[in-house]
């Protein structure tokens, strides 16, 4: 079950990677934080910091609403975002 959890995820990732849809900035951070929870390696991923870049403000805010998560969690709500907003992953 793992296995297909992650072969979903990757698939996931890759129609989130290559669809030409646009999305509003609160849908991208969403993604963008379940996506580095589920991949983080070493533990909570912090962005690098642009001396008060607003961009990376929301990006770590929108990651500490997943560091609750755990990789596994993260992965299958990634893919429930990418399945609500570009379409059915399949295995």
């Amino acid at each position: 079950m793992e296995q297909e959890n992650k072969a979903r995820f990757l698939k996931a990732y890759e129609m989130a990677s290559n669809t030409d849809r646009q999305f509003p900035p609160d849908v991208m951070l969403h993604f963008y934080a379940l996506y580095k929870r589920a991949t983080e390696q070493n533990g909570f991923y912090i962005p690098p910091s642009n001396n008060g870049d607003i961009r990376s403000a929301f990006k770590m805010n929108a990651l500490f609403q997943v560091k609750e998560l755990s990789k596994a969690e993260a992965e299958k709500m990634y893919i429930e975002l990418v399945e609500e907003h570009i379409g059915e992953v399949s295995n």
